[in-house]
């Protein structure tokens, strides 16, 4: 066990909620929760993970793997596109975790388990997150936030025990590569992630390829954008993702940034 008050106190707060599903996605918040609720739990916790075509396929391998690797009970739920948000709405993360967490809910009260707990941290509190009403307004528990964990100390303890998580770049949903408004299509989620993984492949571990129709909008970390600056290197990546099902590729300028589709919404609300 880690001798840290705020991780004492985030274990102490587990024990109390008894037998619990936790939402996961194989990503550091959720996976950290995994461990810490383990050592807390036992054999009272249930992962729970939702397939949706807008979850990438190598996202739901590798929560798998590290479920199965920490011992833990775990069980897959298959979501399709809800008509709601069929057309990505503003509000789409909100309408989106009111269904699925209300899927996770479902199976926890089926199998007798009291709370359904998710990996929502301090710092998210921060930006523009509609769907943490829906986890309010369903008693969803979250843990971390709870204890105040920030992003960085939830790294740290991660680090501390062993998992391969710790350092794994933040990886949103593909709804976030598609523009609020524009209608959600299998092929298109398809092509995004062929392309991400194709830009993963090549070193850009923090990447998101944003779609606009038939053009591709790649972000980089600020730090890696350098390396974009060779001419061959820019035609082999422009080739590969016009093989993903693109037909034109850009790179946006300003590089990755969390939620770059939101600053639109920033500026309408203060505007208003």
């Amino acid at each position: 066990m880690i001798n840290n008050d705020k991780y004492k106190e985030l274990i102490t707060y587990l024990k109390s909620l008894g037998k619990v599903v936790l939402a996961f996605s194989g990503g550091v918040d959720s996976t950290f929760l995994l461990k810490a609720a383990k050592e807390a739990l036992g054999d009272d916790l249930k992962a729970v993970t939702i397939m949706s075509p807008y979850i990438p396929k190598w996202e739901i391998a590798e929560a798998k793997e590290l479920v199965k690797e920490l011992g833990v009970n775990h069980e897959i739920i298959e979501a399709p596109i809800i008509e709601s948000i069929k057309y990505n709405p503003e509000d789409r993360c909100y309408l989106c975790k009111t269904a699925v967490f209300s899927m996770i809910i479902s199976v926890a009260k089926e199998q007798g388990y009291n709370y359904v707990i998710d990996g929502t941290n301090f710092d998210d509190i921060s930006d523009y997150r509609p769907g943490l009403r829906a986890l309010k307004e369903l008693e969803v528990k979250s843990p971390l936030l709870e204890c105040k964990l920030t992003k960085e100390e939830i790294r740290g303890f991660s680090k501390e025990l062993g998992l391969k998580t710790w350092d794994k770049p933040s990886y949103a949903c593909l709804l976030t590569r598609i523009p609020y408004g524009g209608e959600l299509k299998v092929e298109a989620f398809e092509k995004i992630e062929n392309a991400e993984r194709f830009m993963m492949s090549i070193g850009f571990r923090a990447v998101r390829v944003r779609c606009h129709g038939d053009l591709a909008r790649i972000e980089v970390n600020r730090n890696d954008r350098n390396k974009l600056f060779d001419e061959e290197f820019l035609d082999t990546i422009a080739s590969k993702i016009k093989e993903c099902g693109f037909k034109y590729v850009t790179l946006d300028l300003q590089g990755y940034r969390v939620g770059s589709f939101n600053e639109t919404i920033k500026k309408k609300m203060n505007n208003e």
